[in-house]
């Protein structure tokens, strides 16, 4: 059963912690996608960060909020297994590995990699699936041996019609502002050092 609060709260997430720090990124020539690490128990915020890759293009929104996760002292990290991982876009390969690679047994996420090239016009993830692992579009597993995925979209989409029209239009308020996003990028991309731009 799909529980509407922690949905509500991963979007509270994204509203109020992540777009901040994203728009805050656009603005200085990176991309639009960012991530946020929260406690299982009280799904309190740990960490909330954004797309650093001008930079360095290898901080990609997952592995710059792990990066700043790791930079915390150790008493004010949460074990990987007691938090959840909450992307904005479906991880790209890179960023799945490193979700991978520091334990976490989940991560949930708004946009798909089809949203990503279709609607932000970044089209990287599905041509590296294809070209590089040659994996069709969502050829990864997404429940395997050490994570399970979950897409806030579809999850909003197994309830009931109340919540899920609820959740369907607030979740169309926060596509809205990343539409937003994604223009001041495209705007300005040109301007910036990122190699797959």
């Amino acid at each position: 059963m799909t529980d509407i609060s922690l949905i509500d709260r991963l979007l509270d997430v994204i509203e109020h912690d992540i777009v901040p720090k994203t728009a805050d990124g656009v603005a200085h020539g990176n991309k639009l996608f960012g991530a946020a690490i929260l406690r299982k128990d009280d799904r309190s915020l740990v960490l909330a960060e954004t797309n650093n890759e001008t930079e360095n293009p290898l901080w990609h929104g997952e592995v710059h909020c792990l990066k700043r996760f790791y930079e915390m002292p150790r008493a004010e990290r949460v074990d990987t297994k007691d938090a959840i991982f909450l992307a904005t876009h479906e991880p790209c390969s890179l960023c799945l590995s490193a979700i991978t690679w520091t334990g976490f047994d989940n991560f949930y996420y708004l946009f798909s990699h089809e949203d990503s090239r279709d609607s932000f016009a970044i089209p990287h993830d599905l041509k590296i699936l294809k070209e590089v692992f040659t994996l069709d579009p969502g050829g990864y597993n997404a429940e395997n041996a050490y994570w399970k995925s979950f897409s806030i979209r579809r999850l909003a989409r197994s309830l009931p019609e109340v919540e899920r029209q609820r959740l369907e239009e607030r979740i169309g308020k926060i596509s809205a502002r990343y539409d937003e996003l994604s223009s001041a990028y495209q705007a300005s991309k040109a301007e910036n050092d990122i190699p797959l731009n």
